[in-house]
């Protein structure tokens, strides 16, 4: 799984070498990439929403790496024994993940214990965040577990998917796609519980009743591990209750954006609604073809301004061109890729593409940081006199990594606390 930024610093030190390459290889899951250098292989990347996102992915975890084009036979290996793996094959020449080189240079003694154990689950088996504490010699240590393996650069290789949390629940997956993408591996494995149930005898779908994508629970028990003065903050607000608003298509709930910008919830309601009369409908659209179909004097009459209204031409515009993801698509591309495509459109900036990620997707680590909401709770819940900037909120996030939404919306709660 793809390691978080302070994770990926520590472990280039030893790896960003002029010898190190890069290489992309199918999988069933996709079209993921391994990286190498002169000692073995240094991290290999989940498929991330495309091929040039996963490139990307893996130029920012490997700067110096440069793309080969004849890998050479450890990385062979290595992406042949994660393919075959994936199939529920077989090799004949005997290869497993298990026999791959891994170069662990900077990898801390702790966590290269854990890598070494969870090198030894077999496909179909698992163990729980206990069980490789112990086979590592930290009993008691299942939290550090989890910690190591959201660091694990070798995901497959070190098979993090196979580690559960306790009573057999899924427990958390920082790459790509979440919990959802560590279920899909255990299925492809043909994983029906080894050393641990790979589910509770009664699976719950994580987000169950919430329509998110993640397990607040899990992401709850993260926040409070890895952060005591959020963990205070969330005592003090109670459960996480965030659900997911209803997904309309893209078109419908960018445009809703637009209208709501900059307005009390009630005006924005009004004039939304004003909209929707003009075509006959009163709970859903408009339409990109509507808004381009009506003149500027009708629009502008239910309530609209200049601005709005021109970003609404455009973003009709760019879904009558078919520059607009569809929503199925929307759903595959990482948070980053959609920003960059959604901010094209006049009046959609990033933080609006960032409320549809929390609100809209269920995505589970979303954190805006320049909400003046998020950065005035922030100063509440730490004490602050003032509220902090960009970058002191960004830093003190990366610890929340993979479930900053889950922070997200605690930091909004504090302010409705009493003071």
């Amino acid at each position: 799984m793809p390691a978080p930024p302070a994770a990926e610093a520590c472990y280039a030190a030893g790896m960003q070498t002029g010898d190190q390459q890069f290489a992309l290889f199918d999988t069933p899951v996709g079209r993921c990439a391994i990286a190498w250098g002169p000692r073995g292989v240094t991290g290999i990347q989940l498929p991330e929403a495309d091929e040039p996102a996963t490139r990307a992915r893996v130029g920012a975890r490997f700067p110096r790496a440069r793309e080969a084009a004849a890998p050479p036979p450890v990385a062979r290996r290595a992406a042949r024994a994660i393919g075959a793996l994936l199939r529920g094959q077989a090799l004949d020449d005997g290869a497993d993940i298990g026999a791959v080189t891994l170069d662990m240079d900077g990898v801390p003694p702790f966590h290269r214990r854990v890598y070494q154990v969870t090198r030894t689950i077999p496909p179909g088996a698992t163990l729980s965040y206990g069980d490789v504490a112990a086979r590592a010699g930290s009993p008691g240590g299942a939290r550090a577990v989890g910690q190591a393996l959201a660091r694990n650069p070798f995901a497959i290789l070190v098979p993090c998917h196979r580690v559960l949390a306790a009573g057999g629940r899924i427990g958390g997956f920082t790459a790509a796609g979440g919990v959802t993408t560590k279920v899909r591996l255990l299925a492809l494995e043909g994983s029906s519980g080894g050393a641990a149930p790979v589910m509770p005898e009664k699976p719950r779908a994580p987000g169950a009743g919430s329509g998110l994508t993640y397990d607040p629970a899990a992401a709850v028990r993260h926040l409070r591990a890895v952060d005591p003065a959020l963990g205070r903050l969330i005592g003090a607000v109670g459960p996480f209750a965030l659900r997911r608003q209803p997904r309309a298509d893209l078109f419908a709930a960018l445009a809703q954006a637009i209208v709501y910008q900059q307005l009390s919830g009630k005006a924005a309601a009004t004039i939304l609604g004003r909209v929707r009369a003009l075509f006959g409908r009163d709970d859903a659209g408009p339409t990109a073809e509507q808004i381009l179909g009506a003149s500027d004097d009708r629009l502008r009459g239910a309530g609209l301004s200049r601005g709005k209204l021109a970003a609404l031409r455009d973003l009709a515009g760019k879904a009558r061109a078919g520059e607009l993801p569809t929503l199925a698509e929307a759903t595959r591309m990482d948070d980053a890729a959609l920003i960059d495509r959604l901010t094209r459109v006049r009046g959609v900036g990033r933080w609006t593409v960032e409320m549809l990620l929390i609100f809209r997707l269920g995505r589970p680590d979303v954190l805006p940081a320049d909400d003046l909401g998020i950065r005035k709770g922030f100063a509440r819940a730490f004490r602050k006199r003032q509220p902090p900037s960009r970058e002191e909120l960004e830093r003190r996030g990366r610890r929340w990594s993979p479930y900053r939404t889950v922070a997200s919306w605690y930091l909004w709660r504090a302010n409705d606390l009493e003071a």
